[in-house]
């Protein structure tokens, strides 16, 4: 069976111009120069006779023929990686996840070389960021993100349900700090959205009334600098404190736990069929194993 097909560099070269809505974005994906780049979108569009990109006041945007091409061109160039990959007995190729800062800084990047030494040939680049990653657009194949309750609306999977515990540098938990009305004598830190002390407060029968939410807020990653500095206590969760407490940097102050949120693992577009992509979330679930429970225990 005969069949039309453009030159796959330039299949290459437009879609990876189409993800990243930019020729320099594409170049530096490929590794090729940016008039590479153009060259190969210019012979695409002038076999098919359409113009795929329209210049945009930053970089290029699709246009609605380049869209619908990019829709199909994407997952058949995905395909194609599949069959690919197939033939090698380790995944390699090139990973993007997007991560909030503080499990990307205090959790995956500690343990990044295990995941190095394991999969060699897979390229991973971890980006961090306050805002999900538009996976729609493949700014990243993966992202992982905490949401207060239930769960991303795109294909996803749990990573995290820890609950929130009280930590301390040991400095300051030597002050004192066997009750929970204690905490009331330090500044009080936490690394979620709303107002988790009080919750916390009435699973150790307090009022919740004396816990308002903290005046003095911070992102999560600062809080969580400021309680291993010593100026307050945080009400964080086990993973982003393991490593601190493996070191003695911080400890748990008290017993009392209170649920607040989950960490997911959201996949692009495709994703799955990809082999970096398949390893990378195997060994982030094997090394999330602890922090996830089926049933939740307030003071477990």
């Amino acid at each position: 069976m005969s069949r039309t097909l453009p030159p796959l560099n330039a299949l290459r070269a437009f879609e990876a111009a189409g993800r990243h809505q930019s020729f320099s974005g594409a170049a530096e994906e490929l590794h090729v120069s940016h008039s590479a780049i153009s060259r190969h979108v210019r012979g695409l569009e002038d076999r098919l006779g359409v113009q795929l990109f329209r210049e945009a006041s930053r970089g290029v945007a699709l246009t609605q023929a380049g869209a619908r091409y990019l829709a199909q061109v994407t997952p058949a160039l995905d395909v194609i990686a599949e069959a690919t990959e197939a033939f090698h007995d380790t995944p390699r190729g090139r990973l993007v996840v997007n991560s909030e800062p503080t499990f990307a800084i205090k959790f995956l990047i500690p343990r990044l070389a295990e995941f190095e030494a394991a999969h060699p040939e897979v390229e991973l680049r971890l980006e961090a960021s306050q805002e999900l990653a538009d996976l729609a657009r493949y700014e990243a194949d993966l992202a992982i993100r905490s949401i207060a309750s239930g769960k991303p609306e795109q294909a996803s999977e749990l990573i995290s349900n820890a609950p929130m515990r009280v930590y301390g540098a040991p400095s300051l938990v030597g002050k004192g700090l066997d009750a929970p009305e204690q905490v009331l004598q330090f500044r009080r830190y936490q690394d979620r959205h709303g107002n988790p002390w009080g919750q916390w407060a009435a699973q150790a029968g307090l009022d919740p009334a004396l816990f308002p939410a903290p005046d003095w807020r911070m992102r999560s990653m600062l809080s969580l600098d400021a309680a291993l500095a010593g100026h307050g206590v945080i009400l964080c969760t086990g993973e982003v404190t393991a490593d601190a407490c493996a070191r003695g940097h911080l400890v748990q102050c008290l017993p009392y736990a209170v649920h607040s949120g989950s960490y997911h693992l959201v996949f692009g577009e495709g994703a799955r069929r990809r082999a970096p992509a398949r390893a990378f979330r195997d060994w982030l679930i094997d090394i999330t194993a602890p922090y996830r429970v089926d049933e939740y225990q307030p003071n477990g």
